[in-house]
């Protein structure tokens, strides 16, 4: 029975993933565990990015920020999204994540609270985000980037050696923003 219960759950949660319409049928906790649904970002230009404080790559919060900065007037979101998928790279709390951030980057973009990136506990965002077309398959590790439009849809995906500063990202959010 209680198998049945858990296919039944599953089946009825890649149902909703396959068939949603864009990220703003999505809903995720910020880091203070708000929930934020990502229909409040409609008219924006977002980047998603699975963040990790022990990786590294996690000098990229500097250039993330800076992005953030350069852009936010016109439109422009970074939402930081930890996961502790790769390599334990993220074990704190949200508490101590928000605390690292701000203390150590001067994080001033949206934080989320910490989810599953990869794997059989993968939230249905990230399922979404990596069965959709261009942007399919796993997420190898963190920093992975995904540029959404202002409607909602997946414009590009970056992997995490595309840092912050990197020309190519840099014109696909002004393209995005125009």
């Amino acid at each position: 029975m209680l198998r049945t219960s858990f296919v039944l759950a599953t089946v009825l949660l890649l149902t909703n993933v396959l068939h949603a319409a864009s990220i703003y049928d999505f809903t995720l906790n910020s880091i203070d565990s708000k929930p934020v649904p990502l229909s409040e970002y409609k008219g924006k230009v977002l980047m998603l990015v699975n963040v990790a404080s022990r990786c590294g790559y996690t000098p990229q919060y500097t250039g993330l920020e800076s992005l953030y900065e350069k852009y936010k007037s016109q439109g422009f979101v970074i939402l930081g999204i930890p996961a502790n998928n790769f390599a334990g790279q993220e074990p704190g709390t949200n508490a101590e994540i928000k605390t690292f951030c701000k203390s150590k980057y001067a994080v001033t973009f949206p934080m989320m609270s910490k989810i599953s990136v990869a794997g059989a506990d993968k939230t249905p965002l990230y399922q979404y985000l990596t069965s959709n077309g261009k942007t399919s398959g796993e997420i190898q590790w963190n920093f992975t980037k995904f540029l959404i439009g202002r409607d909602g849809q997946i414009l590009a995906r970056f992997e995490p050696a595309v840092t912050p500063d990197d020309p190519s990202l840099n014109v696909a959010v002004e393209k995005a923003l125009q």
